[in-house]
């Protein structure tokens, strides 16, 4: 049995159909009410009108990508019962509506983060680039957090400061402007852009952060996970955690879902098949002294969800991203230790054998350039990196069932 492949799709203002998704042979739809607001039930008659329109063109909405974990409830705010109540009766709904499978992130403010959107290879393609150096010149001397130098190796801030120095202030304010709201606008951003000061915005939403260190995270993470996973177990709803994107702390943040033993620590913070992982190579991949495959052999019993996708690495904690199959990550020992996790989950008779998979980012590339798309999501680009490991795939599992 193959890995289900699947696609990111953002609704019904994509500019890729669902006509095209099936042409194209995916199985599996990956999507969100994006015009819900965060905080909000996901009603179940919004729910079967994605639904429906996925099915009638032969797929299934295979995962969640996301049922967004509110601010609120990541720093315990007043307000969190309402928002817990809330998730858990989306929760409920998505279980009526058949649907099994729900990825979200517990980062704090910041969904991900890139520096460069528009990054050439030498090939003449274009990805997403992320310059440590430039991004701590958009912290410490554009926004201007307090405290922020002393967040970071005095080298960075050393080479921060001289980014800064070289840029106009016109620059520097569009810098802070992708980061805040261009990478976060198409997956529910704290920060849309309409404050008349969205710096200060970005700053009072950091600041809510003063008291929440790693541990505290990790205890209101737990306190989440205690409250939602039951009501996802009753509701036949598998809960896959996204890791960190980049998986090191940023803007004085706390970062818990970053490494092997992060995610050992998740998964037995609260012990049920429904508590799982989202596996995430390009995520993951930037800490060069975690083997992805000791990931998939430790925690591989809880990914529900896999992202799959390469980066380079270079100095100074930089990288870009760099399509699927080549890069920094092996994707050849990671496909094949998360199809030898498959067939054991075949022979101990488990139900969540699909183990969907979408190419997770791409290249800008041929006719990507005459199509408006979200960041790091380009058709051409994608569809090449899902050929790509749709091949890797098939040969792995043909000599697995050879041998």
């Amino acid at each position: 049995m193959a890995l289900e492949k699947t696609w990111r799709w953002f609704g019904f203002n994509d500019t890729i159909q669902l006509s095209d998704l099936k042409q194209m042979g995916i199985e599996g739809v990956v999507t969100a009410l994006h015009h819900i607001p965060n905080g909000e039930v996901w009603p179940v008659d919004e729910i079967m009108n994605v639904k429906n329109a996925i099915e009638a063109h032969g797929m299934r909405w295979s995962v969640v990508e996301s049922l967004p974990v509110s601010e609120g409830i990541k720093i315990q705010s007043d307000d969190r019962p309402r928002l817990i109540r809330n998730y858990q009766e989306s929760l409920r709904n998505l279980g009526k509506c058949g649907i099994d499978t729900v990825c979200y992130n517990f980062m704090p403010v910041l969904d991900w983060v890139r520096t460069d959107l528009h990054y050439t290879l030498p090939s003449g393609g274009e990805v997403m680039y992320f310059d440590f150096p430039t991004f701590v010149a958009f912290d410490a001397f554009i926004l201007n957090r307090p405290g922020a130098e002393a967040d970071y190796p005095a080298d960075i801030v050393e080479k921060a400061r001289a980014v800064r120095q070289a840029m106009t202030d016109e620059q520097a304010d569009q810098l802070a402007y992708h980061i805040i709201v261009v990478t976060q606008g198409f997956i529910d951003g704290v920060v849309d852009g309409s404050e008349p000061d969205f710096k200060k915005a970005f700053l009072n939403y950091i600041s809510r952060y003063h008291h929440v260190d790693k541990n505290k995270l990790r205890q209101h993470l737990a306190d989440f996970l205690r409250d939602v996973v039951p009501v996802a177990e009753e509701a036949g709803v598998n809960l896959c955690i996204h890791p960190d994107d980049p998986p090191f702390p940023v803007l004085g943040l706390p970062r818990i879902v970053s490494t092997q033993e992060d995610f050992e620590w998740i998964v037995n913070a609260y012990d049920s098949v429904a508590n799982g992982l989202t596996f995430c190579t390009g995520s993951l991949s930037v800490r060069s002294n975690d083997k992805l495959v000791d990931i998939v052999k430790s925690v591989g019993h809880r990914i529900h969800f896999l992202h799959l996708r390469n980066n380079v690495l270079l100095p100074d904690g930089c990288f870009h991203e760099y399509g699927h199959i080549h890069g920094c990550v092996d994707m050849y020992a990671v496909m094949k230790a998360l199809l030898q996790e498959q067939q054991r989950r075949i022979r101990e008779g488990r139900k969540d054998v699909r183990m969907p998979v979408r190419p997770d980012h791409g290249v800008k590339m041929l006719d990507d350039w005459n199509r408006q798309s979200n960041p790091g999501y380009p058709l051409i680009g994608r569809l090449k990196g899902l050929a790509e490991l749709a091949g890797l795939e098939m040969g792995i599992e043909r000599s697995m069932a050879e041998r």
